[in-house]
């Protein structure tokens, strides 16, 4: 065995000593209750346990409907005298043509720490999240509830939101911008009147 392995088993020796010492100890500084180790699994998977959501949703919906109707009546009739033959005829025609179409897309992109708040019975982690951000008067608030498998998470303690279940994401916002955009109560007024 050459000198460095033997040192390297050395030092693996001597922190395995420690680290059982130190959890054994009264007044020791680790706590054996909840110590995980340098190389123990980090992730979420105890009620108060933080992760990472990298929120990326992105909804497209499109529809469309095409509609073309025709009709036509014709009334003939034929008449003779000792004058000639006379030809009448009276004829009804119409066409109807209708077109529709609806694009409505959205995407929301952001990453949010969630905490774990409770364990289900199949071992499912159920997390709550929300963020708030005040800029200029402008209240933006996010939040996400939903249930987690603890298989999802990552290494380094992070999930997508599409493999989140029963995901709830709540994205809002109030101030001085919201409310430029709301419609007016006299623009409300005469849109239900059907007046514009």
């Amino acid at each position: 065995m050459s000198n460095k392995y033997r040192l390297f088993a050395c030092l693996m020796t001597v922190l395995v000593a420690w680290t059982v010492h130190a959890q054994t100890s009264p007044g020791s500084m680790i706590d054996p209750d909840t110590y995980r180790g340098l190389a123990a699994d980090h992730r979420a998977h105890e009620v108060g346990d933080t992760l990472t959501v990298v929120v990326t949703e992105t909804a497209t919906a499109t529809a469309s409907a095409n509609t073309d109707a025709g009709g036509s009546v014709k009334l003939g009739a034929n008449t003779q005298t000792h004058n000639g033959t006379h030809t009448y005829g009276l004829g009804l025609s119409g066409d109807d043509a209708g077109q529709g179409n609806t694009t409505r897309a959205g995407s929301l992109q952001a990453q949010l720490a969630v905490r774990v708040t409770a364990i289900e019975g199949d071992g499912m982690l159920r997390i709550h999240g929300a963020q708030t951000v005040a800029i200029n008067g402008e209240k933006q608030q996010f939040v996400l509830t939903g249930l987690v498998r603890a298989e999802d998470i990552s290494p380094d303690n992070t999930i997508r939101s599409n493999r989140i279940s029963e995901a709830n994401i709540q994205y809002t916002g109030n101030g001085d911008i919201s409310t430029a955009q709301r419609h007016s109560i006299l623009y409300r007024i005469t849109r239900w009147l059907g007046l514009i």
